[in-house]
């Protein structure tokens, strides 16, 4: 009897690491910023590169609440946050003109003055937009502050934010991948106003 409770915790600790297992997990990043960048100002958008990020904010605009017997379970395809996307990209915040505000913790960046985005140095928390949730983790690599968001399906969106020309050229790099596929990358540069 006592063997059998043994083999059944055992296949019980070995299940759960199993289903573990199956979403990858981003690393937390450093929360200090050894360069001394600050980001702070105010930002006129200058151009973009690459695959426009229009193409991804045209979209569909909804979040579709799933129903309480499926809430457990992941969306279908068909259930995406977006019609055609992931929901990596409900994350996606843009704008024209930026503000950064800049603390010894933290990035504010207010996107056209409507939408403000809070990034913690060395974060790793689940942030979430209505019922989409996604593993966020941000901070310092060498001169660029780096964001990183995880979506439930696997797929990540990347933004790396670097000050260029003595500080005068912000430049925004946004990717989108599912595992070693690119879904789309593009290039934001901003002059400071």
């Amino acid at each position: 009897m006592r063997r059998n409770r043994v083999y059944s915790v055992s296949l019980l600790l070995l299940l759960g690491i199993v289903a573990c297992a199956g979403r990858p997990e981003l690393l937390s990043r450093s929360p200090g910023n050894p360069a001394s960048v600050d980001l702070s100002g105010t930002w006129q958008l200058r151009n973009e590169t690459g695959a426009p990020l229009a193409h991804a904010s045209e979209r569909e605009q909804t979040i579709r609440m799933p129903r309480r017997e499926s809430s457990r379970r992941p969306p279908k395809e068909s259930q995406s946050p977006r019609s055609g996307g992931s929901a990596a990209q409900i994350f996606i915040e843009t704008g024209k003109v930026l503000k950064i505000s800049q603390t010894v913790d933290g990035l504010f960046i207010s996107f056209d003055r409507a939408v403000v985005e809070e990034f913690t140095f060395g974060e790793n928390r689940i942030a979430s937009v209505g019922p989409i949730e996604a593993q966020r983790v941000s901070g310092w690599e060498g001169r660029s502050f780096i964001v990183e968001t995880l979506d439930e399906q696997g797929t990540l969106l990347t933004e790396s934010w670097t000050l260029d020309e003595d500080g005068s050229v912000l430049v925004r790099v946004i990717t989108m991948a599912d595992g070693d596929k690119e879904k789309f990358s593009t290039e934001q540069v901003f002059d400071r106003a």
